[in-house]
C-alpha cells in the first residue's frame, strides 16, 4: 500500500489540492515593504493587557507600511472557549481604537477576501494540506492511548531521556501502511503527526525581527498536528493559515519561541515561504516583595482590559502608554513633537524590547493625565458623556441637560500655558467638579462651622462688591477692598511684614468666599467658579450655609 492510499483512506472526501486553494487566496497586490499581520486569540475570555499591546504592534506596522491587519478566531481548543468569547474580543479591540481591515466583524460575519477567519470553518482546508503530508511521507497516523504516551513519558524520565515523541520512542512512525489502513479501517482513534526529519544534534538559526538571529536546535519531535476528533492544534493550523492569508510577519508571545523550529519545519515540507516571525516579550509587574513576575489576569485587576474602559481612561492615553512600551525611543520623540500623533510615528522592531515589558499602571496615570489635560474643552465633554451613558445615568443626564454649561466647567485653567491636571479618567471628573452642579449641591458637604464675622464679609461682598460683568482684574481689586475694609492685610506680602497689624490677608478672604460657594478649601480659579455658577446660585448656597 502506498503513501497515496493511505492518505485517501484517512481523507476520503478531500477533492480539492493545495493548488487550488493556492489560486484561491493568491498573492495579496501590495506594495514592497508592506507588512500584514494578524491578531489571532482564543476566545477562551478577555483580552488582558499583554494580547491588546500585541495586537497593538500587530495593527501599528501595517498601519505604517500601508499593508494589511486582521483577526482570527483560533478556536480550535473548543473545551476552553466560553460563550460570547468572540464578540468580547471583538468588542475589547474596539473598545481601544484597533481596527481590522479584514477578519472577523461579529460572532457570524466576517469582512475579506482570505477567509474563513475562524479556524473550525477551515477543517476541509486543514484536511487538504493534512493529505499532503500523508502523501508525501511527512505524516502518519499514530494510535497510540493516553496511557501509551504516559509510559513513554515514564520511561524517558527514569532514564533520563529529553521528554517527548520521538526516534525510537515514536512508537507509530515506522508502522507500514498496510497496518495501519488496517487499524483505521477497524475505527482505532489516531492522530496525525508530523515525521521529522530535524536533528535535536543540528541548529537552525531563527533571524527573529526583535530578538535578532538565534542557533536553535532542530526540531525531532512527530509533534500532533491534528486531535483525533480531527481539529488541528495551534502548530498546523497556524502554518496553514498564515500562509494562505499571506501573513509576511508573524508577531506572538516569546512562550512560542521554542516551537518555532516545528513551524518552519512545517513550511518547508509544504515548499511555502517562511514568514518573519516577531517574538514580543511578555508584560511583567513587580511584586510586593521586588520580585518580578508576569502581569496576571487572576491577580490583576489592571490585566483586563475592561478595567480601562470601566474607568473611562481615554483610549489614545492608553495607546500613547502601549506605544511607550512598544518602543524605547517613542517617550523622547513624542516629548520633542507635541504637535504629532501616534501616527506619525513609526515602530521600529529593533526598538521592541526583547526582555520584555514591566508594566507601570502609575506611570499610565500620569500619560493619561496630562493627554487629558491638553485636550479641549469640548472633547472632555465629549468624553465624559459617552463614559457616563454607560456607568453613571445620573451624571449622563446631568451633561445632557447642560451641555453648554458643562463644557464651560470643563474649561475652566484649561486654555492656558500649564493646564490644570485635576483627573486621569472620565470615572474621576464628577468627583472633581460635582459642587459645580446644583443637583449634586444641598449644602451638605458644609462640615465646618464659618463665624458670624466670616459670614458677614461673605455676605457684604456678594451683596455690595461682586458683579459678574467684571474682568478679573476689577474682581480681584474689589476683593483687596473688602479685605481692607474688615482689617485684612491687600496683599500677602504687607501680612507677612507686619503680621500683627491685620487679621489675615487678602488670600483669607478668598478662602471664605471659596467655602462658602463651593464647601471646599482648594478648588480651580475662583474667579471662573463664581462666573460660571453665577449670582442667583451663589446666593442659594450662601442661604444654605447661613441656615446650618
Amino acid at each position: 500500500m502506498t503513501n497515496k492510499d493511505l492518505a485517501e483512506i484517512m481523507y476520503p472526501n478531500v477533492t480539492k489540492t493545495i493548488e487550488d486553494y493556492e489560486k484561491m487566496y493568491p498573492e495579496r497586490d501590495l506594495a514592497e515593504g508592506a507588512i500584514v499581520s494578524r491578531f489571532a486569540p482564543s476566545p477562551t475570555g478577555f483580552v488582558h493587557m499583554g494580547s491588546l499591546l500585541t495586537a497593538f504592534i500587530e495593527r501599528k506596522f501595517p498601519k505604517d507600511t500601508n499593508g494589511v491587519f486582521y483577526l482570527r478566531i483560533e478556536d480550535t481548543d473548543q473545551k476552553r472557549s466560553v460563550e460570547n468569547g468572540i464578540q468580547g474580543i471583538i468588542d475589547d479591540l474596539a473598545n481601544f481604537d484597533i481596527t481590522i481591515d479584514e477578519g472577523v466583524v461579529s460572532e457570524n460575519q466576517e469582512k475579506g477576501a482570505y477567509g474563513p477567519y475562524i479556524q473550525t470553518k477551515r477543517k476541509e482546508i486543514y484536511e487538504t494540506f493534512a493529505k499532503y503530508l500523508v502523501e508525501n511521507d511527512y505524516a502518519y497516523p499514530c494510535f497510540c492511548s493516553a496511557d501509551d504516551i504516559e509510559s513513554i513519558r515514564t520511561m524517558q524520565e527514569k532514564h533520563k531521556h529529553r521528554i517527548g515523541y520521538y526516534g525510537k520512542f515514536a512508537k507509530c512512525r515506522n508502522m507500514s501502511n498496510e497496518e495501519r489502513i488496517e487499524r483505521i479501517k477497524n475505527g482505532e482513534p489516531y492522530v496525525l503527526r508530523i515525521k521529522s526529519t530535524g536533528d535535536f544534534n543540528k541548529k537552525i538559526t531563527i533571524n527573529d525581527c526583535v530578538r535578532g538571529k538565534i542557533d536553535y536546535p532542530e526540531n525531532d519531535i512527530d509533534h500532533v498536528l491534528i486531535k483525533s476528533d480531527g481539529i488541528p492544534v495551534y502548530h498546523f493550523a497556524h502554518v496553514v493559515d498564515d500562509h494562505l492569508m499571506r501573513t509576511t510577519h508573524v508577531m506572538r508571545g516569546e512562550e512560542w519561541f521554542p516551537s518555532t523550529p516545528l513551524h518552519i519545519e512545517l513550511f518547508k515540507k509544504f515548499g511555502f515561504k517562511v514568514p518573519k516571525y516577531a517574538h514580543l516579550g511578555l508584560v511583567m509587574k513587580i511584586d510586593e516583595d521586588g520580585s518580578r513576575r508576569k502581569l496576571s489576569k487572576r491577580k490583576d485587576p489592571e490585566a483586563a482590559v475592561s478595567f480601562y474602559h470601566e474607568k473611562g481612561i481615554p483610549t489614545e492615553a492608553v495607546k500613547l502608554y502601549l506605544t511607550t512600551i512598544a518602543n524605547t525611543n517613542f517617550e523622547a520623540w513624542y516629548d520633542q513633537n507635541k504637535d504629532k500623533t501616534i501616527d506619525d510615528f513609526k515602530l521600529e522592531f529593533k526598538k521592541i524590547s526583547a526582555s520584555g515589558t514591566l508594566f507601570d499602571l502609575d506611570k499610565l496615570i500620569n500619560i493619561s493625565k496630562n493627554y487629558m489635560s491638553r485636550l479641549k474643552a469640548a472633547e472632555v465633554y465629549e468624553g465624559a458623556v459617552s463614559w457616563a451613558e454607560e456607568f453613571d445615568k445620573d451624571f449622563y443626564d446631568l451633561l445632557i441637560k447642560y451641555k453648554e454649561y458643562a463644557t464651560e466647567v470643563f474649561n475652566v485653567e484649561r486654555e492656558q500655558k500649564k493646564p490644570r491636571k485635576d483627573f486621569a479618567m472620565y470615572s474621576e471628573i464628577k468627583q472633581s467638579v460635582w459642587y459645580m452642579f446644583k443637583e449634586l449641591f444641598d449644602g451638605s458637604t458644609y462640615t465646618e462651622e464659618v463665624s458670624a464675622d466670616s459670614m458677614a464679609i461673605i455676605k457684604d461682598y456678594f451683596a455690595n462688591y461682586y458683579n459678574e460683568e467684571d474682568l478679573k482684574d476689577e474682581w480681584y481689586n474689589k476683593l483687596k477692598l473688602i479685605a481692607e475694609k474688615y482689617g485684612y492685610a491687600k496683599e500677602v506680602k504687607e501680612y507677612k511684614e507686619n503680621p500683627d497689624n491685620y487679621k489675615g490677608h487678602v488670600g483669607d478672604i478668598c478662602e471664605m468666599i471659596r467655602y462658602a460657594v463651593t464647601s471646599l478649601h482648594q478648588t480651580p480659579d475662583l474667579y471662573e467658579i463664581e462666573r460660571i455658577l453665577g449670582k442667583e446660585e451663589i446666593n442659594r448656597r450662601l442661604s444654605l450655609l447661613e441656615a446650618r
